[in-house]
């Protein structure tokens, strides 16, 4: 499972994570094994226990600096399985995850994705600058 996620990451966010940047996939991936501190990442399986997708909470995403944390992050979901609900039930789970650590609002930071941040409650609060260019930066408060 690490290593198709790692290899995700490093095809997704390849200016962090491919073979120039900066990023080590298999270490972040390694650092979200918690349950009870940051970074926590949750991945979602398909019924033949394939690896379909993955977000994680964490308290550094880009954005980070001008809003407090937590941060829904490291969101992705395999080609094959969008348009299949699987991103809307990560973000559910990251949500609820974030409530169970006693968060009062999460953050997430994407090129797109609008409408179903919208859809989840989601609001607009700003922009950030990402190695691939302007990302929108998102806030859904969980009170």
């Amino acid at each position: 499972m690490s290593a198709t996620l790692a290899r995700w990451f490093e095809d997704a966010w390849a200016p962090w994570y491919g073979a120039d940047g900066p990023g080590d996939a298999a270490r972040d991936l390694a650092l979200c094994r918690r349950r009870d501190e940051l970074p926590i990442c949750l991945v979602a399986l398909g019924a033949d226990g394939q690896v379909t997708g993955t977000a994680a909470l964490k308290s550094e995403s880009v954005g980070a600096d001008q809003h407090p944390d937590p941060w829904l992050a490291a969101f992705l979901v395999g080609n094959e399985h969008r348009g299949q609900g699987v991103g809307t039930a990560l973000v559910e789970a990251i949500e609820a995850e974030a409530r169970r650590q006693g968060c009062a609002a999460v953050y997430a930071s994407a090129a797109n994705g609008e409408a179903m941040f919208q859809r989840r409650g989601w609001r607009a609060v700003g922009a950030a600058r990402s190695l691939r260019g302007r990302v929108a930066v998102y806030r859904r408060d969980l009170g």
